[in-house]
């Protein structure tokens, strides 16, 4: 499948995301001829275990996070990152873990927005928001190669492209940049060939940024 990046943008210090970066950014892809295509969306939500006997504590994840994404509907991607641990599962697992009542939703995340294609490549741009809320949370951007799938043989061709990127977006002198974090995805056994257990694995990563983003802002005020 094509490989892609997930990018998250990275607020100067002293500054917050705001919709109006959004605007901006979208306004971006479009004067480098990005065509909208749609909407999309991905859903990021933490599970916790509902333990009924203290005794079992060591025998459940603490916790770990569930990601739903847009190119595989039938499917529900299940992470545990202290123990880098990947899974793909049906998404009817969500309903048999509802059933089951072993673990329970926290919070979730919705990443939504618009695709837009770009020759060879696709890009989305979206807002992150807690379910049943505005409050804007982040912005992310994942950039797709559609001819490879290979990691390595895409990574010229990626950093030619945020190179473009990066020149377009500082003529608007936004407070702020899109960062790109590669996982190291070995450790979740993953190979070059790309798959959507990859882009799990960058959400999960990217998440990670986003909520230390937030905390380094509290931290500040």
């Amino acid at each position: 499948m094509p490989l892609k990046w997930v990018l998250h943008w990275q607020p100067n210090a002293g500054t917050t995301v705001n919709s109006q970066i959004i605007n901006e950014v979208t306004q971006v892809v479009e004067s480098i001829n990005g065509i909208k295509e749609g909407r999309w969306k991905a859903t990021i939500t933490f599970y916790k275990p509902l333990l009924r006997e203290q005794t079992l504590v060591g025998e459940y994840p603490r916790d770990f996070l569930g990601i739903a994404l847009p190119e595989q509907p039938n499917k529900y991607y299940l992470i545990i990152r202290p123990l880098r641990i990947v899974l793909e599962a049906d998404s009817t697992i969500t309903m048999i873990m509802e059933k089951l009542q072993s673990y329970k939703q926290r919070v979730s995340l919705n990443f939504e927005g618009f695709q837009y294609q770009l020759g060879d490549f696709q890009l989305r741009v979206g807002k992150v928001l807690p379910n049943h809320s505005e409050n804007l949370r982040g912005i992310v951007m994942e950039v797709e190669y559609l001819p490879i799938s290979s990691m390595e043989k895409a990574r010229q061709v990626m950093e030619e492209f945020m190179t473009i990127w990066d020149q377009a977006v500082s003529k608007r002198a936004l407070p702020g940049h899109f960062v790109h974090m590669e996982p190291n995805f070995g450790e979740f056994g993953l190979g070059d060939q790309y798959t959507s257990q990859h882009t799990a694995v960058q959400y999960a990563a990217v998440m990670a940024q986003l909520i230390a983003t937030v905390q380094a802002v509290q931290g500040r005020n």
